[in-house]
């Protein structure tokens, strides 16, 4: 009874270190198992056996937040580590702060565990480093306008240096930049200039464009100004000369309605006389005139003609003194020149008006 019962715990104990050998595993996760203190494999998700005293898990130590974390199980996924602000010096030497965030991702755990001692320290200490080399060869100006180039940088070191770690980084990125207090107030200062600089330069743009807006306004109106002076005077002469055509037209209508009505009216010697008069008022009028009846023409024309005569005259006495002066007179004066009677003045009207015959005397024989 005695040794049934031995056996019974023995049998219940043996049990119980079997099943201290089941491990199950969850998704995204792996677990590194030693046999006998070697390398032995890699246990995936789901339900693992190990054996008891024989096999046992590596821990790994992760970084979660500031503290540091022993775990049997290895997190595949894709991990984020935060860094505290380090001290670095650019290359004009300005003394600021720099906070970083870099992502990885375990992609070999048996490398991770065996290739460095702690590997969340080991990433930490080699990014501060590498972020004090890649901005020590920045100046300030670059630091601040060139971030995507530094987490490229940084990028490809980190990643180059913990591929043999069986590491993958995925990204890098600059947390914040803080420089100096006095360097702070300096930017501000550029800021406000430069910002000024801006609205002095967008306010005489300004200026300038309006300047030009207006000149070519300016020169606008002054071609449509000149442009319609130009057609108005056009206007105004195509006036003019239609309504000169048309005065003109009228002064013929009216002379040769005159005409007509003188024809037709066989007006008489006395009313064309009369006429005739009233036009010599009509045009005697005004100041500075000297009117000269057409009727003094030819005595006028007797004068002249007598003063060319005796011109001859005198010429011809001394060429023959035996001529007399009287038979000379005599042979050069004309007699009166006499006006036709059908000669008009302008608009028909007759010049000289026709002389009535006089009436035969009746002589009385003594």
């Amino acid at each position: 009874m005695e040794i049934v019962t031995i056996f019974g715990v023995f049998a219940v104990i043996l049990v119980g270190v079997a099943a201290t050998g089941i491990r199950i595993v969850p998704q995204a996760k792996v677990m590194v198992v030693e046999r006998l203190g070697k390398f032995y494999k890699t246990a995936s998700s789901g339900l693992n056996y190990l054996i008891p005293f024989v096999d046992a898990p590596r821990a790994i130590e992760m970084r979660t937040g500031n503290r540091f974390m022993r775990s049997n199980l290895v997190d595949l996924r894709e991990q984020v580590m935060g860094f505290d602000t380090v001290q670095v010096i650019t290359h004009d030497n300005v003394n600021m702060e720099v906070g970083s965030v870099i992502y990885y991702q375990i992609v070999e755990p048996a490398k991770a565990l065996y290739q460095v001692e702690n590997l969340a320290l080991a990433i930490e200490q080699l990014t501060m480093t590498n972020l004090r080399n890649i901005m020590g060869g920045l100046t300030l100006d670059q630091t601040l306008t060139s971030r995507e180039t530094v987490n490229t940088k940084l990028r490809i070191v980190l990643d180059e240096a913990t591929e043999k770690w069986g590491v993958k980084v995925t990204r890098v990125e600059l947390r914040e930049i803080e420089p100096p207090q006095a360097i702070k107030a300096a930017m501000a200062k550029q800021m406000t200039a430069e910002r000024e600089r801006r609205a002095e330069v967008t306010k005489a743009e300004g200026d300038k464009a309006a300047a030009i807006l207006q000149a070519e306004g300016e020169k606008i109106s002054r071609i449509l100004r000149a442009e319609a002076e130009r057609d108005a005077e056009i206007a105004r002469a195509e006036g003019h000369k239609r309504a000169t055509m048309l005065q003109a037209e009228g002064k013929a209508e009216a002379t040769r309605l005159v005409f007509e009505a003188i024809h037709n009216g066989r007006a008489t010697p006395e009313v064309l006389a009369l006429r005739y008069m009233e036009t010599l008022q009509e045009l005697g009028k005004g100041d500075n005139k000297i009117f000269v009846p057409y009727e003094a023409t030819a005595t006028l024309g007797a004068v002249a003609t007598l003063k060319e005569v005796f011109a001859q005259t005198g010429e011809a006495a001394k060429q023959a003194p035996a001529r007399s002066a009287a038979s000379l007179s005599a042979q050069a004066i004309p007699r009166n020149t006499v006006v036709p009677e059908h000669a008009t003045l302008p608009g028909g009207t007759p010049a000289v008006a026709p002389r009535r015959p006089r009436p035969a005397l009746d002589t009385q024989e003594d």
